[in-house]
């Protein structure tokens, strides 16, 4: 059967179309090698089994770069200690990185210290600064399917998904903030006073920046785009799931024209590289994204350390809410994918699909059969719409939660088990009959994992979205203005998406509210956690006007 499309991260609502596959970056051996195979999946649930029993497809990409970048050179850890990182599809190594401890993260900012007091980055014109950043985003483009590559065979998110998405919108990420460094401008403000009043928009220095593993590229784009546009320098800790995409991306940037130690990457483990990093004297500012138990730790470290800002982006568990008017069919598929895209390893994922009680049993009919005929399977053949999971330890918390699940009386409609004998693939899973006080209504499972909950009215649904420890995102369908008016003043989130989900514009601001984080990332918010603030008042002497 031909390949089937998938739906653009960009613009997954029924007003956009889908991209044809292989549609972005060069005619290269893997894109070709990718829709060949494509010809042998199929869409049955038996058909995904079979698929995802196949040997594992070899990525044809080369692992260039597993050592520390520090001071614009790849450099072994102090310690010359490596980790493996694994491959998804199989739990095989696919090669050993260098571990980054707290000598080395005192290297990285050692370097990336100088750069920022001595160096000519934060000195060159912000214009020359944006041509750097965009000579950074062609060489992206030009190296699109190797990044992909690197991208799907480290995390397991299907090949067209990194290809035709996730490496174009980094590649966007990185235009639009090249086209914001040399606009960004301070004020002039009046006085009651003989005075002239200034505001300096200033570079905060040395960033610190830990990235999570489910989007390890679009993240350090999230990151360094801003930190970069507003002249600072970075030392950035890849996860120690997925190191490989960030540290090949490093090497175009400074073929782009970087500083040495501008930019500095350390891979290794959270307790070791990730808390010296946060508890550094010498970072001035710091952003997080992961677990909001992981970002209640690293927001102490600052806080006991230095006092640095920080931004989290934390945990979710968003509402998606199927109002009374819904077209159940496109309720359905937009539901479908808002929880199980990415494996359902999304943040922001729809992982509470509230259903209006005259619509529930023909939404659940239809949950169901979506989720029976998605395609699981080796990631990198055309046509899969759903990997394995990260790793093992992702694998059983899912399989443990969906077990609470059944446990707790919620009804198991599909799904629910391991797909396959190698690798962490796990099986579409829809429960209906789900409650608000069991576990998988309450808690971020991060998995493909899709609960169903039935609701009566606005004023319930309102209250029982909002009833969370969470407030990241939200989804809502309807075709009734006034009540998706009433949805998105309502809801105590950061993103509401009407009839759509998971749209990422670069210029649009992510971030959540409540347990789901502080401050903003993307979009000209993002700016504002890269600069300080300086009044300047100078005082006048006979002037003209006030």
């Amino acid at each position: 059967m031909a390949a089937r499309r998938i739906p653009l991260l960009l613009s997954r609502s029924f007003t956009s179309s889908s991209p044809t596959l292989f549609s972005r970056g060069r005619d290269s051996s893997l894109c070709r090698a990718a829709a060949a195979a494509a010809a042998s999946c199929g869409y049955s649930t038996a058909s995904s089994a079979a698929a995802a029993a196949e040997d594992p497809i070899t990525p044809p990409v080369k692992v260039d770069y597993t050592q520390l970048l520090i001071n614009g050179q790849f450099v072994d850890s102090a310690s010359g200690k490596t980790f493996p990182t694994l491959d998804p599809r199989t739990g095989d190594v696919i090669t050993h990185v260098a571990e980054g401890e707290a000598e080395d993260v005192n290297r990285a900012v050692s370097a990336a210290r100088k750069a920022f007091d001595e160096g000519p980055w934060p000195r060159m014109t912000a214009y020359e600064r944006s041509k750097i950043i965009l000579r950074f985003a062609d060489l992206l483009e030009r190296h699109n399917d190797e990044i992909a590559a690197l991208e799907t065979w480290d995390n397991g998110k299907p090949f067209e998904q990194s290809a035709q998405t996730e490496v174009p919108m980094t590649t966007r990420l990185f235009r639009y903030y090249a086209g914001w460094a040399d606009k960004i401008q301070g004020l002039t403000a009046p006085a009651d006073g003989p005075y002239h009043v200034q505001t300096l928009h200033e570079p905060i220095g040395v960033a610190g920046q830990i990235i999570p593993w489910n989007f390890p590229l679009l993240m350090f784009a999230w990151k360094v785009g801003p930190a970069l546009a507003c002249g600072n320098t970075i030392v950035l800790k890849t996860a120690e799931q997925t190191p490989l995409s960030a540290l090949y991306v490093s090497k175009l940037l400074h073929e782009a024209g970087l500083p040495p130690g501008v930019l500095n990457i350390v891979s290794g483990y959270g307790p070791t590289a990730g808390a010296a990093l946060a508890s550094h004297m010498e970072v001035d500012k710091l952003a997080f994204t992961g677990s909001t138990t992981t970002g209640k730790i690293v927001l102490q470290l600052a806080a006991k350390s230095n006092l640095k800002p920080v931004t989290l982006e934390l945990g979710g568990k968003s509402p998606f809410i199927v109002c009374e008017d819904a077209d159940v069919d496109k309720a359905a598929e937009l539901a479908h994918y808002a929880l199980f895209f990415n494996q359902g390893q999304c943040c922001c994922a729809g992982s509470r699909t509230f259903v209006h009680e005259s619509v529930y049993d023909q939404f659940v009919e239809k949950a169901n059969a979506l989720a029976m005929k998605r395609v699981v399977g080796d990631p990198f053949k055309g046509g899969i719409q759903q990997g394995p999971q990260i790793d093992s330890e992702q694998f059983e918390k899912i399989l443990k939660y969906i077990r609470s699940g059944v446990d707790g009386g919620a009804k198991l409609e599909t799904g629910g088990e391991r797909l396959g004998a190698k690798g962490y693939y796990i099986k579409p899973t829809v429960f209906t009959g789900v409650k608000d006080d069991m576990l998988i209504a309450k808690d971020e499972i991060f998995g493909p994992v899709q609960s169903i909950l039935k609701y009566k009215d606005l004023d319930e649904v309102i209250q029982r979205s909002n009833a969370s420890q969470y407030g990241l995102a939200a989804g809502v369908f309807t075709h009734n203005l006034d009540t998706a008016n009433t949805l998105m003043r309502a809801l105590r989130v950061g993103s509401v998406w009407i009839n759509c989900f998971d749209v990422f514009d670069a210029a649009i601001p992510f971030g959540g509210y409540k347990q789901s984080g502080q401050g903003r990332e993307k979009g000209s918010y993002s700016l504002s956690n890269y600069l300080q603030v300086k009044a300047v008042v100078t005082a006048l002497k006979n002037p003209a006007w006030l």
